[in-house]
């Protein structure tokens, strides 16, 4: 089968292009790393003949509401008539378990409207939404780093999460686009952390000498919106067992 992957640079998209690949499936990477702007409808045409599945895990440069919205938005219409054009027959896209009970967060906004576009534009629209990946308190320290003085503690939200290997969700990708029967899916890690103690932990072990503080969060997060319902299928290494194999 040959499987375009959309965002096929970042965290998701290499993994997914891996696992495709060794498969025996033909990979078709869409990045400007790989030479493709996905803003670009003419270079998304180009990229999608003879595709017959698209994996959507792209991601903006920038996370404001605005830019984040028009970037995904603007993706979906471009691989959903391109696709529709080159006969792709299903369309995957990445989102986030308990999206829709988290529209105070203007990530989770631009996330549902990512969901809510592919649905309206892309050929064989399916969902996987998925937990926070076991990145993601890396990604958190090093984004308050950024914006942090001198001097003084480093505050993280103070979320309850269920974070998944991100290997579990590449792979859950992979088998909804080459599946003819697949459906919209979830996933989720084992187990219930805080992402504070996660973070702080990281930092520990990575011999940083930080004051890791509780900071605010949305009404929703700090409600429970990230954990995943009894429903939802939880998969891979608990968070702990994940840092000791990769940092250790």
């Amino acid at each position: 089968m040959r499987i375009a992957v959309a965002g096929s640079s970042g965290l998701i998209g290499s993994q997914v292009c891996r696992l495709a690949g060794e498969a025996g499936h033909e990979v078709v990477r869409l990045s400007r790393t790989d030479g493709v702007d996905l803003l670009d409808p003419d270079a998304v045409a180009k990229a999608l003949v003879g595709v017959e599945a698209v994996v959507d895990v792209s991601r903006p440069s920038r996370m404001d509401l605005a830019s984040a919205r028009e970037f995904f938005t603007t993706v979906a219409r471009n691989l959903g008539a391109a696709g529709r054009e080159a006969g792709v027959r299903r369309t995957v896209v990445l989102s986030i378990v308990g999206v829709d009970r988290g529209q105070d967060y203007d990530w989770y906004v631009a996330t549902l409207a990512h969901e809510q576009a592919i649905r309206e534009h892309a050929p064989g629209a399916r969902v996987l939404r998925t937990t926070q990946f076991h990145e993601f308190p890396g990604q958190v320290l090093q984004r308050a780093l950024a914006g942090r003085a001198s001097s003084g503690a480093v505050e993280i939200m103070d979320v309850p999460t269920q974070p998944v290997d991100s290997a579990e969700v590449a792979r859950a990708l992979v088998e909804i686009a080459t599946d003819p029967g697949s459906a919209d899916r979830q996933l989720a890690g084992p187990r219930t952390e805080r992402l504070v103690d996660l973070v702080r932990e990281l930092a520990a072990h990575d011999g940083l000498d930080l004051t890791v503080v509780p900071g605010p969060a949305s009404t929703s997060m700090a409600g429970g919106s990230m954990l995943p319902g009894p429903e939802v299928p939880t998969a891979g290494v608990d968070w702990h067992t994940w840092l000791e194999s990769r940092r250790g």
